[in-house]
């Protein structure tokens, strides 16, 4: 919904230029929502998670939220890096949202500088905690780049612990200036696990279909996720799309080529758009992109 972030981190930008600068080329609220309905009538869409860039920018944002809760949508949640989550957070609940994943890369101000090179590690945890005491429920999603902050997986474990909280770490994706670098930045599943049952016991709970994630519950009754689109792959029973701020969609986030919908005026030419976009699903695993994710804001 936005190509727009105002944090620079590591594994999705090279430089420390803003993201600010970037030109917005987001489609109105109103276009976004008549394209999501009209989605919605062809798929039937359980949930939708909006994302970006950073969505918490989007100038919008509780009227679209209101938007998608008068469409039908169920499950209205967000991805955000926080940082304006504590003036927002009673907003966006009272507009609708029930639901927002947190990411946090480091759990003190030095090392959260080194990751999205933005002196912002305060306001982010606050806006954790103004967000959980509004009622969102809220997950942390951290992703591990290994020789920058894969020190930092303990520490956040325990601050998720402390708040009673999900946290989820990611493997590094091979997108954007990581395309062809991955491997070297690569703080595998395997690696996760050795690294925390050095600290806690723990034991595997069962996967949900069509998850992202493999979940862990610690013997202190800690869950900690695991998103491994590399070493665990989960392309096999994926039931997700992504729309992006420009009205385009994606079947999967490997395949640079878009899938307009603006021009898509009837029932049949939204099928066979949709039928394209489930067709650029991986059978096997997730091969990668040269776009980043702020490109492909959705």
């Amino acid at each position: 919904m936005l190509n727009q972030c105002n944090f620079g981190c590591v594994y999705c930008t090279e430089d420390l230029e803003t993201n600010l600068t970037k030109k917005d080329t987001s489609l109105t609220s109103d276009r976004l929502l008549h394209l999501i309905e009209n989605l919605h009538g062809e798929l039937n869409l359980k949930a939708i998670r909006l994302t970006g860039g950073e969505p918490l920018l989007y100038p919008n944002l509780e009227y679209l939220i209101k938007g998608l809760s008068s469409i039908g949508i169920e499950e209205i949640k967000m991805t955000s890096n926080g940082f304006l989550l504590e003036k927002k957070a009673k907003l966006l609940f009272d507009a609708g949202l029930r639901e927002i994943n947190i990411s946090l890369d480091a759990a003190n101000s030095t090392d959260f500088f080194k990751m999205t090179r933005r002196d912002k590690f305060e306001e982010v945890k606050k806006g954790i905690d103004v967000a959980l005491k509004t009622g969102l429920h809220v997950k942390l999603n951290t992703v591990l780049v290994k020789g920058k902050n894969d020190d930092q997986l303990v520490p956040l474990l325990n601050f998720a612990k402390r708040r009673g909280i999900v946290i989820r770490f990611l493997e590094v994706m091979a997108m954007g200036h990581l395309h062809h670098k991955k491997d070297d930045f690569l703080f595998s599943q395997e690696d996760i696990l050795s690294a925390i049952e050095r600290h806690y016991q723990f034991k595997a709970l069962p996967r949900k279909q069509s998850a992202t994630a493999n979940y862990w519950e610690t013997t202190e009754g800690a869950v900690f996720g695991i998103i491994a689109n590399s070493s665990h792959p989960f392309c096999s029973d994926c039931d997700r799309l992504r729309l992006d701020h420009e009205g385009n969609i994606y079947g999967c986030l490997s395949v640079n080529e878009s899938i307009s919908l603006i021009d898509a005026n009837s029932t049949k030419a939204y099928k066979s758009k949709l039928w394209k976009a489930l067709k650029q699903k991986q059978e096997v695993k997730f091969t990668g992109s040269k776009l980043s994710m702020l490109e492909i804001g959705g």
